[in-house]
């Protein structure tokens, strides 16, 4: 297998909750291609149809996890359609078992894809699964995940290779500093249970146009152009920092920069949501 090692671990994202018995049919096939695999859950609770939230939840986890790790992502509004399923190999040695339909757009962009190889539906099929066409998470992704994480098929094995250039992209918003060093973002998604914002503004542009712990800035989140907020913020290490019901900015698990309230939820607060819809304004107040 060359240097495409794997790790024995499968880890598994989707849309389809665990309410009935789909997430467990995917581990009824994955075991029974090696019931010794070891099965994860990275979440389930992925809003239906949201490739958005999937690609980012990927990109949240996918670097901690050791090198050869074999991820599955199946949330995939196009099941059934012409879009292809895929399984990309990480410049940092993971694999993604995926429709190509956006899901690795965070990945592609914060971590790197070396490769990417289309399923060969003819081999890495589940047997006997041919009349079905929507359950591609079982019958294709699963399968195919469990047969590369057990070494069962070598990666060359999974299909042809396919052009990394060529594989689909969501929209995204690059972050912009303007003349007068204004940081300009967007708000990539929501720490769920906290009601935190989660922007795609790196820690890095903070120390281009010299922010620090304990400045003032002015705060501004837009929907589609329309002011939604407008405030001073301050920028501190920890939420311990500020009075509890207190807005602040703090550096998130991915380095990036996070609004939030103190034992409160933003987002509820101020019916804010995630999208590139979502834009964010900050600009340093000079004392």
């Amino acid at each position: 297998m060359g240097n495409n090692k794997v790790s024995g671990m499968l880890v598994l994202q989707t849309d389809f909750g665990l309410q009935d018995g789909a997430v467990a049919a995917m581990y009824g096939v994955s075991l029974g291609v090696n019931p010794d695999l070891k099965i994860y859950n990275l979440t389930h609770e992925i809003e239906t149809y949201n490739i958005w939230d999937a690609s980012y939840r990927l990109v949240q986890t996918l670097q901690y996890w050791p090198e050869g790790t074999v991820f599955v992502s199946v949330v995939d509004p196009g099941v059934g359609s012409d879009r292809k399923s895929i399984v990309a190999k990480t410049k940092d040695g993971k694999y993604v078992v995926t429709p190509d339909n956006g899901t690795l757009t965070h990945i592609h962009s914060n971590i790197g894809i070396e490769e990417i190889r289309e399923i060969d539906e003819t081999r890495n099929r589940l047997p006997y699964s041919g009349e079905s066409y929507t359950f591609h998470g079982r019958d294709i992704y699963a399968f195919t995940g469990a047969r590369l994480a057990s070494g069962v098929i070598s990666y060359e094995e999974v299909g042809e290779k396919i052009e990394v250039e060529k594989m689909e992209l969501l929209q995204t918003t690059e972050v912009k500093i303007s003349d007068d060093e204004v940081i300009s973002g967007t708000i990539d998604i929501l720490d769920i249970r906290f009601g935190n914002l989660w922007t795609n503004i790196d820690r890095s542009y903070f120390e281009k146009v010299g922010i620090n712990y304990g400045d003032t800035l002015e705060l501004v989140i837009k929907h589609n152009m329309r002011n939604v907020y407008n405030s001073t913020v301050k920028f501190v290490k920890s939420f311990a920092e500020v009075h509890i019901g207190r807005t602040l900015l703090y550096v998130n698990s991915l380095d990036k920069i996070g609004v939030a309230i103190n034992q409160g939820s933003f987002s509820r607060a101020h019916q804010v949501e995630s999208g590139y819809q979502w834009t964010v304004e900050l600009k340093k107040i000079e004392k």
